[in-house]
């Protein structure tokens, strides 16, 4: 599985075209604004992308999804139910955050942990990360060794847990019981900022490594 990282929004979030060298089919991955260069991209790579996947339910990672959904004629698949009152909050947060007024949107699938989803002839595995957001999901490709963790995680960091719903104590519990276990190996796609492997953060991460106090 291919990808790229296209930095949108005033936040410099990384949404994420992923797409199957096989078939040429891609995804994008949390659609959060900037549109004109989310499909600059599409049509740079030649892809045909066929679903919207979605991390969670924040403005700057999902305030582009309906509008682009609609653009291309694209199912939206995630995030968790749990975040659907961020869905509907949606117009709050962009008034809020100084960004252009989004639409509302229901997804055409939401996802639980242990789902599945495709891009092509790849599979990525589901997991429930909440902590962030509470229906905050991680999409894992096994034979890349790639997970696209949204705010979970960070190079150095972790996501914040002072939103309505966010909780520190499950948000540490989601990267150390569902992430690290996966394996040090894995590179991992943050909502911003650089990437970085499970390895990596484990190692030295001051919020959830080995060493933490």
């Amino acid at each position: 599985m291919k990808y790229r990282i296209i930095p949108v929004t005033p936040f410099q979030q990384n949404c994420s075209l992923i797409w199957c060298e096989e078939s040429g089919a891609a995804a994008v991955v949390d659609p959060g604004g900037d549109l004109d260069r989310i499909r600059a991209a599409i049509d740079e790579e030649g892809v045909k992308v066929e679903k919207i996947l979605l991390t969670h339910a924040h403005i700057d990672h999902a305030g582009g999804t309906a509008e682009l959904a609609r653009a291309l004629d694209l199912p939206i698949e995630g995030p968790h139910r749990e975040d659907d009152f961020w869905i509907q909050g949606l117009p709050m947060q962009a008034q809020m955050f100084g960004f252009p007024a989004p639409e509302i949107f229901t997804p055409d699938r939401w996802l639980e942990d242990g789902d599945q989803v495709t891009v092509g002839n790849q599979t990525l595995d589901v997991l429930h990360c909440p902590g962030h957001t509470p229906g905050h999901v991680v999409f894992y490709h096994r034979e890349s060794k790639l997970a696209l963790v949204g705010d979970v995680l960070f190079q150095g960091s972790i996501g914040r847990t002072d939103f309505p719903k966010g909780d520190y104590n499950t948000l540490v519990r989601s990267i150390r019981e569902k992430l690290f276990p996966l394996g040090d190996d894995i590179a991992f796609v943050p909502g911003h900022g650089p990437m970085s492997t499970f390895g990596h953060e484990k190692a030295s991460n001051p919020f959830v490594s080995d060493h933490r106090g």
